[in-house]
Parts: structure tokens; sequence; C-alpha cells
């Protein structure tokens, strides 16, 4: 074994010195070259955006910064991709260590079946809600003369009439068939021709009708505010409640003779 001279107080000094140089070495060397080596120690990966990322889309931009990733669920729906990146945790921008692992949710391929939620007699924006709450699109209601106005009578899936309880795809659009509260009472056509305009209103308006106004002009002999044709005829005509009769008038329109 080597054996250092201590023949003297400046050999002494020299070992000492010596010793101290070896330990900030060591010192030195594993703070700032074994530590970083071993824990990359100060270096950090921004994680990428990787929602609505296609599977390979996602590998591979994460094999290009050395991360790792884990599909913590699957879930559906509707109308996204199937198959591509709903939700990441840690989120984009994050800073991670080289290998992190990147936890994912991804949309499914194949929608569940949910049940069609009974609504029948609900009120149409009560039905919506509804079918919101269980995962099902409302589509365009369909009306059919009822008395149950805006009510829910019928529902409908692709063309095909469900009922409550029946299971349909999660996403699924449906078609609610509410009622246009006015039935399929039929009521006798009116006969306005020769009346003032203002009295044919409040008749139609008694029978449960409406009347639409077309103002054509002066006609000869006949007075201003006069009805001078309709349409449909009263001749043995029926209409359903709530149809309109057309009517034209004589003379000018009294609101375009306001004076602005």
């Amino acid at each position: 074994m080597a054996k250092f001279s201590t023949s003297s107080r400046a050999d002494i000094f020299t070992h000492i010195g010596i010793i101290i140089a070896i330990c900030l070495i060591l010192f030195f060397s594993f703070f700032f070259l074994y530590l970083p080596w071993s824990t990359n120690h100060g270096q950090s990966i921004t994680v990428p955006e990787l929602k609505g990322m296609s599977l390979e889309e996602m590998e591979k931009s994460l094999d290009d910064r050395d991360l790792e990733y884990e599909v913590s669920d699957c879930t559906f729906v509707a109308g996204a991709k199937p198959l591509t990146i709903l939700t990441q945790f840690p989120k984009a921008g994050s800073s991670v260590k080289e290998g992190r692992k990147i936890y994912l949710t991804i949309v499914s391929e194949t929608a569940p079946m949910v049940k069609i939620p009974d609504i029948i007699n609900r009120s149409l924006s009560s039905a919506k809600n509804q079918l919101l709450s269980n995962g099902l699109i409302a589509g365009n209601p369909e009306y059919i003369p009822a008395l149950e106005g805006n009510s829910v009578l019928k529902i409908k899936v692709n063309g095909r009439e469900v009922k409550p309880g029946d299971a349909v795809p999660k996403g699924s659009k449906v078609v609610l068939v509410v009622g246009d509260g006015l039935g399929d009472q039929m009521v006798e056509v009116p006969n306005l021709i020769g009346m003032l305009a203002d009295e044919a209103e409040i008749l139609v308006s008694g029978q449960n009708l409406n009347i639409t106004i077309h103002y054509v002009g002066p006609v000869d002999g006949t007075p201003d505010g006069t009805i001078v044709k309709q349409r449909p005829a009263s001749e043995g005509n029926k209409i359903r409640i709530g149809d309109v009769i057309d009517v034209e008038v004589a003379g000018m329109d009294p609101n375009s003779l306001i004076p602005n």
C-alpha cells in the first residue's frame, strides 16, 4: 500500500489539499453528472395535444417524445369519430419527465344501448330534456291532428315507432310525434263575401279559424273594406279547426295609408 510522506508540515497540507480536492470532485460528479443522468434532473418534456388524434397519430406523437400511454377509459360520444382521443392526463402543455405515462380516454366504436324514457303525454320541452339526459338526440317534431296540444303522443326511431323501455343505440335521433292542439274536428266554411273585414275577423276567430287578408285596391260598386273573394269558398266546404281562410278585400290596406 502506498504511503504518504508526513515528515514535514508542507507534506501534511499537501495531503489534506489532495483529500479535499478528491471530495470536491466526487461531490460535483455526483450532483452534476450522476444525479442528472439517473433522474433526468433539470430535463422536462412538454406533453403534446392529443385530443382528436387517431391511435396511430397519438402513438407516433408520444414515441417522438419518449412518452408512454395507457388507455384508462373508453366511452361512446355521438358524432365523434371512433377510436380517437377524447381526453388526456396530464393535459397538453404540462411538463413531465421522459418515460412518463399519459392516461387516455378514447371514443368507443360501438354505441351502448339505452332505454327510451317514458315521455308519452309529456310536454315537448320536457320530453326533449329527458331524451338529452338519456344520451339521445331529439329530432324535428312531427305534428299530427290531436287536441293534446304540445303533448308527446308517439315516439319514432329510424321511422319505426318505439315504446318506452325499448333499447336503442345511445346517440340515436328520436322523432317525437306531438299533438297540434287542434284535433281533426271539421267545421263548415263561413260565407264571408260582402262582410267588412273587421266583422269577418271576429266571426272567423269565434269558430277557431284563422284569416289572412289581402287588399286588392278599389273595386267598382263595392265599399272599401268589404270582402269580395274568399278561399276556400263557403258552398258545402268544411275545414279543420285552426285552418286559414284567405280573403280579398276592396280598397287599400289602412296600415299603408298611415303617414310616416
